[in-house]
């Protein structure tokens, strides 16, 4: 079993040890295993994408009701990437338990795996986030009890929930905003001879909802619907290729109203573009009933491809577009393949193969943040840090993992927390108590959350040159009193502040600031770095015990917070 097997078992691995011996499940771990026959299959023998969507929202909806106590509906799935087909006669592993709940909303995990029975083989298949709504009870509107996670994963999941919330709640609009600005750079579209018209893929099809669609509510099942807009989709997409092609992803999308048995649901589905090994398809459903007319359920975008005899994807037919809403999706399509390749390339990534400085523009601001937030996370869910040194009441822990050297710095002040956030937040005050920062200049307050700053901080040896850096800042407040405020730091590229000659470009993986408020007066300040050959330098003497600079600059950073504590100067930089 090759090393990467162990690793994708041991994901796939539910069970977690207590110290007392005994295996703790998650209360809200709800399961399922489905042998794949050939009626769940498609004529190449896969298992359909839209069966396994019916599972995987079956799975995660009694994993909601389970920790609801009431019937769910399914409000919204994040990205799906499929990273395998799955035959007939394997075996379908989901799991799905709740990460976090919200007022009336909670975040669903679902993690798929295959399992081959003769050779005891296990592999993910897709790993999915998934919303789900506490329906109204007779006593009004449902106050979801919170999570309690135990284990270190489930307290990463439950910490990086909110931050997946935050981006679900702005993606419309940022989407929007970001095709509208890139369409209209792409100029007219190209025309081919030799290409399919995009009208030939067009399908529509309708389906009645009957109870087995349904659940105890009278709700159709979301996946469901998911399942039959894959169906259209897949017709689609078989009509500009003339074969049989497989779904690799599913884009965030969601529900925008209920079905209930009875609606006649309309699908409608056509190819929006084709690339070289991939097209972009658009699905969306309606429903109605009687004479009334049509309610948008929901719209997908889908991506598909075609493998040839050796599963490696062919080549595509050109697509000429629609005049109008035709060219218009059609550009849509290409900024849509920016955004997801910039997603999946910073976000899909494991934190050691993110690049360190990559670069940013508005159309991958929204992920950039959220991974610079998420890494700073996980780096607070770890427990096995490690205390080097303490010198009055500031700790240094450090953390070796994947040949990579983490420390943090912790210490309390008597400042209140949402101040010392705003004092903190502004990197330009940090050469104030911090030596290692000679300049900080603002260069770019992208929102009230993203600013972008150049670092310079001086030489480490006689006569050498310093260092500079370029930082993306993101500020977090807390989503509610378990989350502490966030300062996330790390390094990004931009053309207008290339490398120059006086500096050296240094770069900074991850580093930042959790900041927990004790009391109304007390806060606990967390420093975290995920050290960098450019940082190193600075602070190998303290972890090897041979300099006290990190007492120095935290009890600097006390006397600071403590010296404006009521300072006006504590607003954040889009306020001054």
């Amino acid at each position: 079993m090759t090393t990467e097997q162990k690793d994708a078992d041991a994901t796939l691995d539910p069970l977690f040890i207590q110290e007392s011996g005994e295996v703790y499940r998650n209360p809200t771990e709800v399961q399922m295993s489905q042998i794949v026959l050939p009626c769940h299959a498609n004529h190449c023998g896969e298992l359909s994408v839209g069966q396994l969507l019916k599972w995987m929202d079956s799975t995660a909806c009694l994993s909601a009701e389970r920790h609801a106590g009431c019937s769910c509906i399914t409000a919204s799935v994040d990205d799906i990437n499929f990273e395998h087909t799955i035959g007939v006669g394997k075996v379908v592993n989901i799991i799905a338990k709740v990460n976090r709940a919200f007022t009336s909303s909670m975040e669903v995990g679902i993690l798929v795996s295959c399992e081959d029975l003769y050779t005891d083989r296990q592999w993910k298949v897709c790993h999915a986030f998934a919303t789900f709504v506490a329906r109204r009870t007779e006593a009004g509107k449902v106050q979801l009890k919170q999570v309690i996670p135990y284990t270190q994963m489930e307290q990463m999941e439950y910490s990086l929930a909110a931050e997946r919330r935050r981006m679900r709640l702005i993606h419309a609009e940022i989407i929007t905003d970001l095709l509208s600005s890139s369409t209209a750079q792409l100029g007219e579209c190209q025309e081919y001879q030799d290409a399919v018209p995009a009208e030939r893929t067009r399908v529509e099809s309708v389906e009645l909802v009957l109870p087995p669609h349904a659940n105890h509510q009278v709700s159709t099942f979301g996946g469901q619907i998911m399942a039959w807009m894959e169906n259209v989709a897949t017709i689609a997409a078989s009509r500009l290729c003339n074969a049989h092609p497989t779904l690799r992803t599913i884009d965030m999308f969601h529900f925008r109203g209920p079905s209930h048995i009875g609606d006649r649901l309309v699908l409608k589905a056509i190819v929006n573009n084709a690339f070289k090994h991939s097209m972009e398809v658009g699905v969306c459903a309606e429903a109605y009933q009687g004479g009334e007319p049509l309610r948008h359920i929901n719209s997908a975008f889908m991506t598909f491809e075609v493998l040839d005899s050796d599963r490696k994807p062919r080549t595509l037919p050109r697509l000429r577009p629609e005049p109008v809403d035709g060219r218009r999706r059609y550009k849509e399509a290409i900024a849509r393949k920016k955004i997801r390749l910039d997603r999946k390339y910073i976000i899909s990534c494991k934190q050691t193969e993110v690049p360190l400085s990559v670069p940013w523009d508005p159309s991958n601001q929204m992920y950039l943040s959220y991974n610079n937030v998420s890494a700073l996370k996980l780096m607070d869910t770890r427990n096995n840090w490690v205390l080097t040194s303490e010198k009055k009441k500031v700790r240094l822990y450090t953390l070796e993992e994947n040949h990579m050297l983490c420390f943090k710095v912790e210490m309390y002040v008597s400042v209140p927390a949402e101040q010392t956030f705003h004092l903190l937040s502004d990197l330009r005050r940090r050469k104030e108590w911090d030596r290692h920062y000679e300049e900080c200049d603002l260069i770019n307050q992208a929102d009230e959350d993203d600013t972008l700053y150049r670092v310079a901080t001086p030489s480490i040896s006689k006569g050498g040159k310093g260092q500079d850096f370029i930082m993306l800042a993101s500020r977090r407040k807390p989503c509610d009193s378990r989350d502490p405020y966030l300062i996330a730091l790390r390094s990004v590229t931009l053309p207008t502040h290339p490398p120059t000659e006086d500096y050296t470009r240094g770069e900074v993986l991850c580093a930042g600031f959790t900041i927990w408020e004790e009391s109304s007066t007390v806060t606990k300040i967390t420093y975290y770095n995920q050290a960098t050959p450019g940082v190193l330098p600075y602070i190998s003497t303290d972890i090897a015990g041979l300099s006290s600079s990190f007492y120095s600059a935290f009890s600097a950073c006390s006397q600071f917070l403590e010296a404006n504590k009521d300072s006006l100067a504590a607003l954040p930089p889009s306020a001054l």
